[in-house]
């Protein structure tokens, strides 16, 4: 019998002696089952994994798409994302602790490692699954919720740097991109690369794959404008999105169901921007931008449906040198909670996460992390692929 946890959902009554004999029994009067799936999508994860052993009926439930985006629905409305640091070569030490963002403590910012090889993580997270990669070994999907997970093979693009090595030394010029089709539900991780740096014709390349098939399919349109290096590709709203490499840099977006590229609009800033102080990125559930001029970084959102930027805020990163490398990466901006709490993430080895506050203009280390990796913003879910 369920103990009461999280809202009981069985009663205990009296005894009851339609059994032949003096003993009572207890009988167990279900709710209706469609008032326990109300109650059921409310509760997180960690729960629900332990539910699925009530009943074959629970199993279904829980299991069903329809159920798990419900889920995921209600937990993004009633909390904020998550930020998971995802640690890449070594396991976290055992004294890691959670810590809760924001005074509403909401937003979890927590350590992870997975038992996997792979060095390399996708931009953020798509449904509550995150997406690895690597030039040497097997692509995986995760839901870190769960623990479930599913590889996939090669590209084609892959194998060419695995036979030829890479065209720009050891660090990879170009990064995988993992979305939704909103309108199909299907999951596409998407490679994108210049041609020419590859000996192939076209201005650029791109690979898609199909977990129905199990393989990658190249596609025969591809982006009129050659992208820009060692840029994460951004999911948003069921497009992938990269900067194109051009006179004038433009943002580019993949449509995930039609399978088709289209020049959205100018970015905000100076034309042919050096890559390492650019970036895209999700805030505050917007496509952005952002430019690093030492010392200031400045962060612009679009607008979806005039195709406009406006400037969000403008950051002085002095006071963050040398936590922060002047002449490194540009901090990424993960999360913005209470509307004034901006979270930035280091890019560089070892760099922390660090809170910037809008309106007093100060800053916070929030985390330092002990070993490489990424920080990505995430929603739990029961996802799989």
């Amino acid at each position: 019998m369920l103990k009461r946890r999280h809202g009981s959902i069985l009663k205990r009554h009296g005894s009851d002696k339609r059994r032949r004999g003096s003993s009572s029994s207890v009988e167990l009067e279900l709710l209706p089952h469609d008032v326990i799936e109300l109650i059921l999508e409310r509760l997180p994860v960690e729960s629900l994994r332990r539910f699925r052993s009530v009943s074959k009926k629970w199993i279904s439930t829980i299991d069903s798409p329809r159920f798990q985006s419900r889920q995921l629905n209600l937990r993004r409305q009633s909390r904020g994302h998550d930020l998971l640091f995802v640690a890449y070569y070594e396991d976290p030490p055992d004294n890691v602790a959670q810590h809760a963002l924001g005074s509403s403590s909401s937003c979890i910012y927590r350590t992870v490692k997975f038992p996997f090889p792979n060095v390399l993580l996708c931009y953020g997270s798509c449904d509550g699954l995150v997406c690895f990669f690597c030039i040497h070994t097997p692509n995986v999907v995760v839901n870190p919720a769960t623990r479930w997970h599913r590889s996939f093979p090669f590209s084609s693009l892959q194998r060419r740097i695995i036979d030829k090595g890479p065209p720009f030394g050891s660090n990879p010029i170009y990064e995988l991109g993992f979305g939704k089709d909103k309108l199909s539900g299907t999951y596409k991780p998407v490679w994108l690369y210049n041609s020419s740096e590859f000996g192939l014709d076209n201005v650029t390349t791109c690979e898609v794959f199909d977990f129905s098939t199990h393989s990658w399919r190249n596609l025969v349109a591809s982006s009129p404008y050659p992208i820009l290096r060692f840029q994460k590709p951004v999911y948003f709203d069921g497009s992938l999105y990269w900067l194109t490499d051009c006179v004038e840099t433009k943002v580019l977006s993949f449509d995930l169901h039609t399978e088709t590229f289209q020049v959205i609009c100018k970015t905000p800033f100076a034309d042919a921007p050096r890559p390492s102080n650019v970036v895209l990125f999700i805030l505050d559930d917007c496509l952005c931008a952002s430019e690093k001029t030492w010392p200031t970084q400045v962060i612009w959102s679009l607008d979806s449906s005039s195709k406009t930027w406006k400037q969000m805020c403008s950051i002085d990163l002095t006071n963050t040198f040398p936590l922060f490398d002047r002449y490194g990466p540009i901090p990424l901006p993960v999360a913005i909670l209470e509307k004034n709490k901006l979270y930035l993430h280091g890019r560089n080895y070892l760099e922390p996460l660090m809170l910037h506050d809008l309106n007093t203009k100060s800053f916070e280390v929030v985390s330092t992390p002990t070993t490489p990796g990424d920080c990505i913003y995430y929603f739990e879910s029961l996802f799989s692929v």
